[in-house]
């Protein structure tokens, strides 16, 4: 790959040309331009990698050249400049798709460490929207949303265990697609066109589990007016799927044992055994290992499922994937609703990015179908997400727009600076705090550098956090 390219948009030249030749010397390809409207130019014909903006320029200013840009190029990376220490300024810029924002006068080492950290990101993110597409493309799983690393981990584990007759246990909290897994597995390999029978074994009364699963024969219990194939039988050649597979009872456990050993089963009340050729993939929101401690999931069982572990991360630990997936069930219930919402407004999508999401993608979805049924306007605003999902917000109120009447400034005045500082102060610490102290962790949740997390934790003493 060439040189990354570089726009820098500034009307005072001296800046403009300082940095020109500073990432000139980093071996960037740095180009400037005096005006928002000749960068919207030189970016439509030439194109850009990232895009460097002044806030305060003469005629169109930083944050409406950042939305034009924005409407001409949704993926564009935008740090903003600005010699105004203002958190208003900051967070419009960052409401409308600014990557980071540096105060005038700014260290040099940590804007040189910025930027090849924020083009570090847009190559991974590049290549894992490829690497998606691909997939998409090879195995019809599109149900699979996500262009995170942790996604972009699954989706080749999927490609590496598909071709083999593995067993696959695949783990995870419930509602983050471990059903979609299985069946992507499936849908990539030679069983594709055979069957593909999922059973949750938590859902059916366990009375019925083994006639479910193993079918029985006429007269084998009451009720049993006619034979009936089960799930196993119908499974074969194809692929069966045994979700929430620790909520089987001990003694069926022992019979499923002899099944995955054998691939032969006796359905109930039957006079011989049947061989089926199947593939297996297993599934547990629970923590496996420790069922087996406590002896309510049998070790022998645990260890022929778990030949091949797949663990689905929580959606918390991938919320770069958010956007990705609202827009995906916004046009899901758009199509079957008959709506026509177009997207999220700005306060919107960050109340779903700072959201936690104990019920994961499922959780998600439902919210969004919720936002797309009430959503009287163009775009889904803060008003149609639930109450529960706005709470969980920190400092939301500060962040939305002022209701009519209400007075953002006290009568006695008040210190702008203080306020900023500690408005900054309590996000920052709350950050490490849900990061679980980790630094680099709590700055990926602020979109902020490592350096720039560390500046800011020295800045306001905040500490007892660790590095990684």
């Amino acid at each position: 790959m060439g040189r990354h390219r570089i726009v820098i948009v500034d009307d005072e030249k001296s800046m403009r040309e300082f940095l020109e030749i500073m990432l000139g010397k980093e071996g960037y390809d740095a180009v400037g331009a005096d005006s928002a409207a000749l960068a919207l130019d030189e970016i439509r014909e030439r194109g850009a990698d990232l895009v460097i903006s002044d806030v305060r320029m003469p005629g169109m200013g930083g944050v409406d050249f950042l939305r034009a840009l924005k409407e001409m190029d949704p993926e564009a990376l935008v740090i903003m400049i600005t010699a105004y220490a203002s958190v208003e300024t900051a967070i419009e810029a960052m409401k409308a798709g600014a990557h980071d924002y540096f105060i005038k006068p700014f260290n040099i080492d940590e804007v040189k460490l910025t930027i090849r950290k924020a083009l570090e990101l847009k190559k991974l993110a590049r290549e894992n929207r490829i690497l998606k597409n691909e997939l998409k493309t090879r195995l019809g799983f599109s149900k699979l949303v996500g262009t995170s690393t942790r996604m972009a981990e699954i989706y080749s584990l999927i490609m590496s265990v598909a071709r083999t007759r593995a067993n696959v246990f695949i783990t995870g909290e419930s509602g983050t697609g471990k059903e979609l897994v299985a069946r992507g597995i499936h849908e990539e390999s030679d069983r594709k066109d055979r069957p593909f029978v999922a059973v949750n074994c938590g859902a059916i009364p366990e009375n019925l589990l083994e006639s479910e699963i193993f079918g029985h024969v006429k007269g084998a219990f009451t009720g049993a007016v006619a034979n009936r194939e089960g799930l196993a039988g119908q499974a074969d050649g194809g692929t069966l799927f045994l979700d929430e597979i620790t909520e089987l009872p001990l003694h069926l456990q022992v019979k499923l044992l002899r099944f995955i050993q054998e691939r032969r089963f006796r359905p109930v009340g039957g006079p011989s055994d049947r061989t089926v050729d199947i593939r297996l993939i297993a599934a547990s929101n629970r923590d496996v290992e420790a069922e087996v401690r406590e002896g309510r999931f049998r070790e022998d069982l645990f260890y022929r499922l778990n030949v091949i572990r797949i663990s689905t991360p929580p959606l918390r630990e991938r919320k770069e994937d958010i956007p990705h997936l609202a827009r995906h069930f916004m046009e899901k219930y758009n199509k079957a609703l008959g709506r026509e919402v177009k997207g999220f407004s700005a306060d919107a999508m960050r109340a779903l990015m700072d959201y936690d999401y104990s019920g994961n993608v499922r959780e998600l979805e439902n919210i969004v179908e919720r936002a797309v049924t009430l959503e009287e306007g163009a775009e889904i605003r803060v008003e149609s997400l639930p109450a529960h999902v706005m709470a969980e917000r920190p400092g939301i109120e500060s962040l939305m727009p002022p209701r009519e009447g209400q007075a953002l400034v006290p009568e006695n005045g008040m210190d702008l600076e203080k306020t900023v500082e500690d408005f900054e102060r309590a996000i920052i610490a709350d950050a490490l705090k849900k990061a679980g102290g980790v630094k680099k962790k709590a700055a990926g949740l602020l979109g902020l550098s490592f350096r720039s997390m560390r500046y800011k934790l020295d800045k306001y003493a905040i500490g007892d956090g660790k590095e990684e």
